[in-house]
């Protein structure tokens, strides 16, 4: 039995969100795009092509004119304009044109790359997210934001550009290294903090449920944290006001993630972030003790870290004031004024990001 959510925008339909525990519904949807007239170009990693590659091919064989793969090695570090540029030659050298269509089969690195083509090439082709991992199903699949990293930044060079349906199979986690879903569910749990304490009550009760990707509640888990980032970029689709909300943990995660040479994965170092922020919003006197120490300790079930060894403070301090999210002299810093309700504050000092990271940083000095 699928589900589907409807992503507006100014009032007016824009794409559909439709979860799944099969591929069966997908040649319908394709259909109901008019795709018969269209080449498609499958854009995935050399983890889910073998995986998921030759499933694509079959049910595109009646459902185009004609179906191609572009594969790239898997991992963040492919995440560039290199990539991009590989992609354009192989768009052009198999006559792609405006009408045709590219679909992303993968994660949130192939979602983001094969989004950001797709709005570039040709000043823009159609194209369909097929995430595969549990972050993107949960999050980066959803609100149109595209791009690649640059010189290590994350995410520097992007666009908003929306697909013309997200098709999520929950099945695929399955086929997830362990590593690789929990780092996911960083995602997910930021989505309850956020907004919805009573989803993030929830979590904690389908605790066990969750970490054995029991197929049922991780079909509700995922529609409910879809459904929350629904409604936030329905409001701010450009990200001008409430979206920034989704870059909780982001700031502190994603200077932890260049420095780490991204030997951790994106997840984990959400979740690092979202430790400090929630330190951060005990010390600015918003959370008490005992809920910032419930947020910290709720990462661990889910085999996510809640500190770090081998970090310098001052380095990840001076890669925060390098984050696209900074206005002018201040950074843009998400925290919670309670579970379930963040806020965005200007006002967070060095000082502020210095002690926090200072929490996270394990060391026999500090222990």
């Amino acid at each position: 039995m699928s589900e589907r959510l409807n992503i507006s925008y100014e009032s007016k339909p824009c794409y559909d969100i439709l979860i799944s525990h099969t591929f069966d519904e997908l040649a319908e949807e394709l259909s109901a795009l008019a795709t018969a007239g269209k080449k498609i170009c499958i854009v995935t990693d050399s983890n889910v092509a073998p995986l998921y590659g030759d499933e694509m091919d079959v049910i595109l064989k009646d459902q185009c004119a004609g179906s191609v793969r572009f594969m790239f090695s898997a991992g963040e570090e492919q995440k560039t304009l290199k990539t991009v540029e590989s992609l354009y030659d192989f768009l052009i050298r198999s006559n792609f044109d405006r009408n045709d269509m590219l679909i992303a089969l993968g994660g949130g690195v192939v979602g983001d790359l094969t989004g950001y083509v797709a709005a570039t090439y040709l000043r823009g082709i159609d194209f369909i997210q097929i995430p595969t991992t549990l972050l993107s199903q949960s999050d980066s699949s959803i609100g149109g934001k595209t791009g690649v990293d640059f010189d290590g930044y994350k995410n520097m060079v992007g666009a908003f550009y929306m697909p013309k349906l997200v098709y999520i199979n929950v099945s695929t986690l399955q086929t997830l290294p362990d590593r690789q879903y929990f780092s996911g569910f960083a995602e997910i749990m930021k989505h309850a903090l956020i907004k919805d304490g009573r989803f993030y009550e929830w979590l904690l009760d389908k605790m066990y449920e969750i970490c054995e990707k029991d197929t049922d509640i991780l079909e509700e888990m995922i529609m409910r944290s879809c459904t929350i980032k629904k409604l936030i970029v329905e409001k701010d689709p450009l990200e001008k006001g409430e979206r920034a909300l989704l870059n909780f943990g982001h700031t502190i995660g994603h200077a932890i993630e260049k420095a780490s040479g991204f030997q951790l994965y994106h997840g984990e170092c959400v979740a690092l972030g979202a430790v400090a922020a929630a330190f951060i919003s005990w010390k600015h006197e918003w959370l008490s003790m005992e809920e910032y120490y419930e947020i910290r300790d709720m990462f661990v079930p889910f085999h996510l870290p809640i500190s770090i060894t081998h970090m310098d403070p001052q380095e990840i301090l001076r890669l925060t004031k390098s984050d696209k999210k900074k206005e002018g002299d201040y950074i843009k810093f998400i925290l919670l004024k309670k579970v379930g309700k963040a806020v965005i504050d200007r006002n967070v000092t060095d000082e502020d990001i210095l002690n926090a990271l200072n929490e996270i940083n394990y060391s026999e000095d500090n222990n």
